[in-house]
Parts: structure tokens; C-alpha cells; sequence
């Protein structure tokens, strides 16, 4: 499995989460951090190939 692609499934968790917790702005942010971090591992990994 792509490290983007776990990546992404990390970032759509933590949005979750951030939505059903009490602490929801945080790990939203948080979710949403890693999910422009894994768009652009798979943008640069696209471009190496």
C-alpha cells in the first residue's frame, strides 16, 4: 500500500473522529494537515515516474 494512500485514510479518519468527538477542531486540523500532506507525496511520487 502507497504511503499517500494510508495517508489519506489516516487524514479521512481523523476528520471523522474530529466530527463525532468533543475535540473536533483539533483533530479536524489535524485530519485535514495529513491530507494535503498525502496529496502532495502522490503528486511528487507521479512526477518522479
Amino acid at each position: 500500500m502507497p504511503t499517500w494512500l494510508i495517508l489519506i485514510l489516516v487524514g479521512v479518519a481523523l476528520v471523522i473522529l474530529g466530527v463525532a468527538t468533543e475535540i473536533g477542531q483539533f483533530l479536524i486540523w489535524i485530519g485535514v494537515i495529513v491530507l494535503v500532506a498525502s496529496l502532495i507525496i502522490g503528486l511528487v511520487g507521479r512526477s518522479r515516474t
